[in-house]
């Protein structure tokens, strides 16, 4: 069963932040609003001991026994990981009327501490673009912004706590219109994939993700690469710089996002795996580094063939989900090999295309399945709420306030 907890009040609700709904639904999005404030208050580093937990709480074993109840560790690694996510939104530039709108607010070096994060450990090494579709001016005055950082754990303590040299990767959500445009472009459309000429994949259902997610990813800007390659780029900088030699301690990649941050966190975890792979393939003996995503509030993001080919590639997803947030519940159908036998955290069946018949989700391109493991949380009082519901800091208050 999900968690319930008691009411928490909302408050701040200043930045706009637009996601897609159902495929074909009329009104095809809903507006959100983040709770952030400009500058978050100063948060305290956490002192939990993790040490060699740390693949476990990464999802070395699927979260097998951690999930229900939540265990104590993992839930302050969720907070954290979360934290760097408002930091994401804290840092973005929201004053439309500027000429720095979707710029970064702040210079790398100081990025967390004046975005509340003072003490983590980290250091930003790039801050992270993305381009969407360009619009009229007076639609959006902005085709190219700030989607995120990278940050590595370079604190000798915080590395002993961690247990491994943790790389955060942290993407914000939807807040421009052109992004949202893109968003709204829910149909699935098809990954390239190295081995295409194979007749036994030719065969098998294509891994396929929604093309707007895709788009924003992959396009390019005015003034940089795409945002798949700024990660790449960095991953590959990163492990060259930090290496997999002898007595250096473990490494390990988590990708954190919210709404279309998440969307965009699982293609990352998707992208940094299977060029791992392919590299492991070709010869490099390098030590692999551990790939996680954590998903607050994330949408839908590819078919069951994506699902399955993320999963064989290595890549772990951890998926938090408000029961009350219909973001979680979009886009399509949810269509997998194994319908029958697939359940929530709670062990309850998870609901799948509503009646519809499956032949026509499938030829419609409206199937698609839910990747890696979810965490399910809910505050009843909220239900109604859509705009709340949604909302990352509820996530993380949700969060907090579970117990072992």
């Amino acid at each position: 069963m999900p968690v319930s907890f008691t009411p928490i009040k909302i408050e701040h609700t200043q930045n706009l932040i637009f996601v897609p709904t159902a495929h074909g639904s009329r009104g095809s999005c809903i507006v959100v609003r983040s709770s952030l404030e400009p500058c978050l208050p100063t948060l305290k580093p956490s002192t939990l001991q993790i040490g060699k937990k740390w693949p476990e709480l990464q999802g070395a074993r699927n979260w097998d026994g951690l999930l229900s109840p939540l265990d104590g560790t993992l839930r302050g690694e969720l907070v954290r990981y979360g934290e760097f996510v408002r930091a994401a939104y804290a840092s973005f530039d929201f004053n439309g009327g500027a000429p720095s709108y979707g710029s970064c607010r702040f210079p790398s070096c100081s990025l967390l501490r004046r975005a509340g994060l003072p003490e983590t450990g980290y250091k930003v090494t790039r801050l992270l673009h993305v381009a969407s579709t360009p619009t009229p001016g007076w639609l959006s005055p902005c085709s190219s912004s700030y989607i995120g950082y990278v940050a590595v754990c370079d604190d000798e303590d915080e590395i002993q706590r961690l247990g491994r040299r943790d790389v955060v990767i942290a993407f914000r959500g939807m807040v421009t219109r052109s992004e949202w445009l893109d968003g709204f472009k829910s149909n699935l459309t098809r990954l390239p994939v190295a081995d295409a000429g194979n007749d036994d994949d030719e065969k098998e259902e294509a891994p396929m993700v929604v093309s707007g997610f895709w788009s924003l990813f992959t396009a390019p800007g005015e003034a940089h690469c795409s945002l798949q390659q700024q990660v790449l780029d960095e991953v590959q900088r990163i492990i060259r710089e930090y290496g997999g030699k002898d007595g250096t301690p473990p490494r390990s990649i988590t990708i954190a996002g919210h709404s279309l941050g998440a969307a965009l966190a699982v293609l990352s975890a998707y992208e940094i795996t299977t060029a791992a792979v392919a590299t492991q393939q070709g010869g490099d003996e390098a030590a692999p580094m551990m790939v996680t995503a954590v998903s607050f509030g994330g949408p839908r993001v590819g078919n069951a063939a994506f699902r399955r080919r993320l999963e064989e590639s290595g890549g772990k997803v951890l998926r938090v989900v408000n029961s009350d947030d219909i973001v979680t519940k979009v886009p399509g159908f949810l269509v997998d090999d194994d319908d029958d036998d697939r359940c929530n955290q709670g062990g309850e069946p998870v609901k799948r295309m509503d009646g519809v018949p499956r032949w026509l989700v499938s030829k419609m391109g409206w199937g698609y399945s839910d990747v890696g493991r979810e965490l399910r949380v809910s505050c009843q009082d909220l239900a109604s709420n859509l705009v709340a519901s949604h909302d990352l800091d509820l996530y993380l208050k949700l969060l907090a306030a579970c117990t072992d």
